[in-house]
């Protein structure tokens, strides 16, 4: 899609396949690449207007100025970046160790950011690491901003989405359907005889892969004629075992009859079999709890927990394999989607007939 804010100038326009030079920024603005480069040290010397030009055409184009320049006379910087959304999930933990694995013995290093559910703070961290000159960098989902974007078309690296498939690909993508992977659990349940479902997701649309999880529950459950779904939103995603606890209860104080609730993830599933517990109630023959992400408390705990698989440590190791790739190849562009698998993991939590469990 064009963007109307993107310079006329037919010099040199974003998204061109090249990585940028500040002396081709200088041409773009018609100043000397000296004066990009005070611009950049807040020079006196500058005047604010030219400052100013020089900002926007920068913004514009997606330049990262690269600190290493004076440092690295091969060019290379011995790593790659990586961002996740959160530091204390251990599904984006094992995601993490998945790409150290895929780069032992490649003389090649992990960078980790934390964005916090934040495209802003995204933006932050690209730009951070872009300055260092990374030999490519692997993101949480697809959903950038739109300087964020620019800044790594313009990078001249390989950059791969993982998590999920994103409509407009920045370059490659090694990922699943959250939606779909959703639905799936929802036939499931279905297909055992669940018929009044209910879920439990965060309150703001940050976590795209829990907006689109939701997305495919309401869908499915529609389509099977059993919705609309029973849907509660509460807390700011990442939702925690607590917030999972109070959600169920505001769940079933609204619907008391919801036969099965499924969950976000597996987090806010234990919560909110613990209040379950806590309050009485046997799970699953008074309401049977589902969760998302095959978190190592979901096979431990009591009863253990049904959820989705959706191998964190594979997406990892697969999207440092296609960077790598990448590297070795010579070849940084180009949107080839790697597909992920998930499966379905039937526990207790669901399992009202004490069948076997996995």
């Amino acid at each position: 899609m064009k963007n109307e804010d993107e310079p006329k100038d037919k010099r040199l326009k974003p998204g061109d396949a090249q990585k940028l030079t500040m002396a081709e920024v200088a041409k773009y603005v018609g100043v000397s690449a000296m004066t990009v480069s005070r611009a950049f040290r807040q020079d006196a010397s500058v005047s604010e207007e030219t400052r100013k030009r020089i900002m926007e055409a920068v913004d514009a184009l997606g330049y990262v100025l690269d600190l290493s320049a004076g440092s690295l006379s091969s060019r290379r910087s011995g790593f790659i970046a990586a961002l996740v959304p959160s530091i204390n999930n251990s599904n984006f933990s094992d995601t993490a160790r998945g790409i150290t694995d895929a780069l032992q013995n490649t003389g090649l290093q992990l960078l980790l950011g934390y964005t916090d559910y934040s495209a802003e703070k995204e933006e932050e961290l690209i730009e951070a690491m872009l300055r260092r000159r990374p030999e490519g960098i692997i993101l949480t989902g697809g959903s950038h901003t739109a300087r964020a974007r620019r800044m790594l078309a313009k990078a001249g690296i390989p950059v791969v989405e993982t998590w999920e498939l994103p409509e407009d690909p920045i370059n490659q993508v090694v990922g699943f359907s959250n939606s779909e992977a959703m639905a799936l659990l929802v036939r499931t349940l279905a297909g055992q005889g669940y018929r009044k479902f209910g879920y439990i997701g965060g309150t703001t649309a940050r976590d795209t892969r829990g907006s689109q999880r939701r997305s495919g529950f309401q869908k499915t459950v529609e389509e099977l004629g059993l919705g609309p779904g029973r849907m509660i939103s509460f807390g700011v995603p990442p939702i925690t075992m607590e917030q999972g606890g109070q959600a169920i209860v505001s769940l079933l104080e609204r619907w008391p009859d919801t036969e099965v609730v499924l969950c976000v993830s597996d987090l806010s599933a234990f919560g909110a079999i613990m209040e379950c517990t806590r309050r009485g109630m046997k799970v699953p023959r008074d309401i049977a709890i589902a969760g998302f992400g095959d978190y190592e408390i979901s096979s431990i705990c009591h009863p253990r927990i049904t959820t989705i698989n959706v191998d964190c440590y594979g997406i990892g190791r697969q999207a440092a394999a296609r960077l790598l790739h990448a590297l070795q190849s010579g070849e940084a562009t180009g949107d080839e989607i790697t597909l992920t698998g998930y499966k379905v993991v039937l526990r207790e939590s669901t399992d009202r007939n004490g069948a076997p469990t996995a």
